[in-house]
C-alpha cells in the first residue's frame, strides 16, 4: 500500500504546478499571467504548510500513525511552491533587479513577512534528509518547529497582501491558528496527565520524528 500511496501523493502534489505550467504555455492564465502565477504559487505554498501542520493533529485524534510518513514530503512541497512564488516575484515583478527586491523587503511589510516565511523554510528543507535527522537528533525536532513561525508569517503575508479581513486569507489564518492552538492544548494536557499519573512519556521513534 505504501509503495502506491506515497507516489500517488507526490504526483497529486505536483498537479497544481503542472496546471500552472500548462496554463502559462497555452496562454490560459488570464489577462495578467504573472499575477496569477504569483497568487497561485503563494496560495499553494500556504496550503501545503497547512497540510503539513495538520498531520500531527490528524494522527493524534484518529490514532492513524501511518499519516506521519507524508509530513516531510508535504513540508518539502510547501518549500517548493514557496520557491516558485518567490521566483515569479523576482522574475516578473522585479526582472532580476535584486536591489529592488531588498528595497521591497525593507519598505513593504507584506513582502517582509513573505520573505521571513520563506527564510524560515530554508533550513527545514536543507535538513529534511534522514542523514540530518540522525546527525541532529533531538535538535532536529526543535529546529523543525520553525515551521510554526513560517506558517504564521505566511498567513500574515497573505492577509497583508490582499488587504481584506474577509474571505480566504482570513480562513487560512484561522486554520493556522487552530492547528497551532491544538498543539498548545495537547502539550498542556500531556503535562497535566504526567503530573497526575507520574508517567514518563514514551520516546518518539525515528519514523515519528522524520515524518
Amino acid at each position: 500500500m505504501k509503495r502506491v500511496a506515497k507516489p500517488a501523493v507526490f504526483a497529486a502534489a505536483l498537479v497544481p504546478a503542472a496546471l500552472l505550467a500548462y496554463g502559462l504555455w497555452y496562454g490560459d492564465l488570464g489577462p495578467n499571467p504573472a499575477e496569477t502565477l504569483q497568487l497561485q504559487t503563494g496560495i499553494w505554498s500556504l496550503r501545503f504548510l497547512v497540510f503539513t501542520l495538520a498531520i500531527t493533529p490528524i494522527r493524534r485524534i484518529t490514532k492513524c500513525n501511518v499519516v506521519i510518513q507524508y509530513r516531510r514530503m508535504l513540508g518539502l512541497f510547501a518549500f517548493f511552491y514557496s520557491t516558485l512564488h518567490l521566483l515569479t516575484y523576482v522574475v516578473f515583478d522585479r526582472y532580476f533587479d535584486f536591489s529592488g527586491v531588498w528595497e521591497d523587503v525593507a519598505k513593504r511589510p507584506f513582502i517582509t513577512m513573505g520573505m521571513i516565511a520563506f527564510a524560515l523554510m530554508v533550513p527545514l528543507a536543507l535538513t529534511s534528509t534522514k542523514g540530518w535527522i540522525r546527525r541532529l537528533g533531538k535538535r532536529w525536532t526543535l529546529l523543525h518547529r520553525l515551521i510554526y513561525f513560517s506558517a504564521i508569517a505566511a498567513a500574515i503575508h497573505y492577509l497583508w497582501k490582499v488587504k481584506v479581513v474577509i474571505g480566504s486569507p482570513v480562513y487560512y489564518a484561522v486554520i493556522v491558528g487552530v492547528l497551532l492552538a491544538f498543539r498548545v492544548f495537547w502539550e498542556v494536557r500531556r503535562r497535566a496527565l504526567r503530573r497526575t499519573t507520574g508517567d514518563t512519556p514514551p520516546r518518539r521513534s525515528l519514523r515519528e520524528t522524520q515524518g
